[in-house]
């Protein structure tokens, strides 16, 4: 779950929708596993130059200390997810969001083939950044590729060439789809999401309707009036069951959430020159 706004209390945001994260790490409706106990995390953007993380291998529903600064947390920007290992360790560092410098990242899916993959992977990652790679993810591994294509400047692309390398690296490896993801990364200002899979069959992704639509729509839920004019979520799965308050991120798609202006536009891979 990503959010973009006004100020908002995280406990707002994990614990009050009726299909809440928390829910959601029990109860996946949507999800490639219906339980997602892994460990969790959420990063959000306060005083300091760089977004603030916590992380914990514990399931994201038994952890008191997650309720406990939730209420205290609130912040304009805020990334929370809970894990379902694909095969790496359960461990703090696996746990997303990743941050480097003032960004963060958030990664559903898998780099499929990554054991035999991950060699040519790594060696392709700038030297500058490769000391700061903390865990053995796959998602962080993608992140750091798309640190090293320029993410900074243009997530857009930067984001496009990291696929297109995992792509004809998994290839040569005899690796028919190596790629399925849905990410989200912001550097506290704008946020970016991409849907994509090789085999364009990519696990779900939805963002929020404008919410003066939405209080035009449901003028009796009073949770709406309380939300600024530039909310926005990104989210796997709906937070909650509100006709016209979701739409699907379409199939290799790629979109920006930013004060006064929002776009999605098509996602193709661009292959190493």
């Amino acid at each position: 779950m990503a959010y973009s706004g006004e100020p908002i209390l995280a406990e707002d945001l994990l614990f009050r929708p009726a299909h809440s994260l928390i829910d959601q790490s029990m109860h996946s409706r949507l999800g490639a596993t219906t339980t997602n106990g892994d460990g969790f995390g959420i990063g959000w953007y306060g005083e300091g130059a760089q977004p603030a993380v916590f992380k914990n291998i514990e399931p994201a529903w038994n952890d008191r200390n997650l309720r406990e600064i939730a209420g205290q947390i609130r912040t304009p920007h805020f990334f929370a997810h809970v894990r379902a290992s694909t095969g790496t360790a359960v461990q703090r560092s696996n746990c997303h969001p990743f941050r480097h410098g003032r960004w963060l990242w958030m990664h559903n899916g898998a780099l499929h083939g990554f054991h035999e993959i991950k060699r040519d992977l790594m060696t392709a990652v700038d030297p500058a950044l490769f000391a700061d790679i903390e865990g053995s993810t796959d998602s962080e591994l993608l992140f750091f590729l798309a640190l090293t294509f320029g993410l900074v400047d243009d997530p857009f692309d930067a984001v496009a060439r990291a696929v297109g390398l995992v792509e004809n690296v998994g290839h040569a490896h005899g690796v028919d789809a190596p790629v399925q993801m849905t990410v989200a990364t912001t550097d506290g200002r704008s946020m970016w999401f991409f849907r994509y899979s090789s085999e364009r069959q990519t696990r779900s992704l939805f963002f929020s309707t404008e919410i003066e639509k939405l209080r035009a729509l449901h003028p009796e839920v009073e949770v709406l009036r309380h939300l600024g004019g530039e909310t926005r979520f990104v989210v796997s799965e709906p937070l909650r069951d509100l006709a016209g308050a979701w739409n699907e991120v379409p199939e290799s798609s790629a979109g920006v959430v930013r004060p006064g202006r929002d776009e999605i536009r098509p996602f193709q891979p661009i292959s190493p020159g």
